[in-house]
């Protein structure tokens, strides 16, 4: 009797709630850490990170004008899923980082509890940092905050799930969509967290996974000029690309741009932060006369 091969899955790329082919049908070889083949991924093009783009504005919108208190249960909604598809995640995390199971478990678990905590601030920023301003005049002066639009997200190379959520929750929670680059050599979580993004509650555009050469893609979505703010915490470990040279390409369009954590700053990877999500908030201020 022979022996039954696995099915190997060839992953598509996750734009505007769909899972397309890269339009340049590329794929490439994904290898666990000892380099045994795991998968084909697809080799999203510079059309691609276009298309992500203008799903993400779409998305955008609607996004924002959902109240913070119901984003907040989408967002947790993720995270039960996330938890329903553990087993998944701690094999995909094993094998991309070489971690044995009970490390890959304490990742994974950080993930979804990270995801949850994310959530919790959907409807507290405004109140954080927002605030009711003194001023000399007879009026009333409100700041408040407010999603930035389409944020480019470089997710960190080697922490390929929990670094990702780490980058991708406190960029939605606001009322931004994100277009991700994922981790190049180990993109099964991000492709598999499409998945769960695609059966839960979030909309299609909302979120959009790219996976592939990250120096082919990251200066597509630094230069493009829908894009209003980019996220390099991945920048720094990415090969064939510069996170001065990134800076650089935004700049050229006025983005705000997140630089890469240093040694002297709290990482995303040892700790949830709400500076995290204030990086992608504007704040708008409204004056009112009184006793009118």
């Amino acid at each position: 009797m022979s022996e039954r091969l696995d099915v190997r899955k060839t992953y598509k790329l996750y734009v505007g709630g769909s899972f397309p082919r890269s339009e340049s049908g590329r794929t490439y070889e994904v290898v666990s850490a000892d380099g045994a083949f795991l998968a084909n991924a697809a080799q999203g093009s510079r059309k691609d990170a276009r298309d992500a783009v203008r799903a993400a504005r779409a998305a955008q919108p609607g996004w924002a004008g959902a109240t913070a208190y119901n984003r907040g249960q989408v967002l947790y909604r993720v995270a039960e899923l996330l938890e329903g598809r553990r087993a998944q995640f701690v094999a995909d995390v094993a094998a991309g980082e070489g971690l044995r199971t009970a490390r890959a478990e304490a990742a994974v678990d950080a993930a979804i509890d990270r995801w949850v905590w994310y959530a919790g601030w959907a409807d507290k920023v405004a109140q954080v940092a927002g605030n009711a301003n003194p001023v000399a005049g007879p009026y009333f002066n409100l700041s408040s905050p407010e999603p930035t639009g389409v944020v480019a997200v470089v997710a960190p190379q080697r922490s390929s799930l929990l670094g990702l959520v780490s980058v991708i929750a406190p960029v939605i929670l606001t009322g931004n969509t994100a277009v991700v680059i994922s981790s190049q050599d180990r993109p099964l979580p991000a492709i598999t967290l499409g998945e769960v993004l695609a059966t839960s509650d979030v909309p299609g555009g909302v979120v959009n996974v790219l996976t592939g050469k990250t120096a082919e893609l990251a200066p597509v979505l630094a230069s493009h000029m829908d894009v209003n703010a980019i996220d390099l915490a991945g920048a720094v470990e990415a090969d064939g690309v510069t996170w001065g040279e990134l800076e650089a390409l935004a700049a050229d369009t006025v983005k705000r741009v997140r630089r890469p954590p240093t040694d002297t700053e709290p990482t995303w990877l040892t700790d949830a932060s709400l500076n995290q999500v204030l990086a992608f908030v504007e704040t708008k201020t409204v004056w009112h006369p009184k006793g009118t």
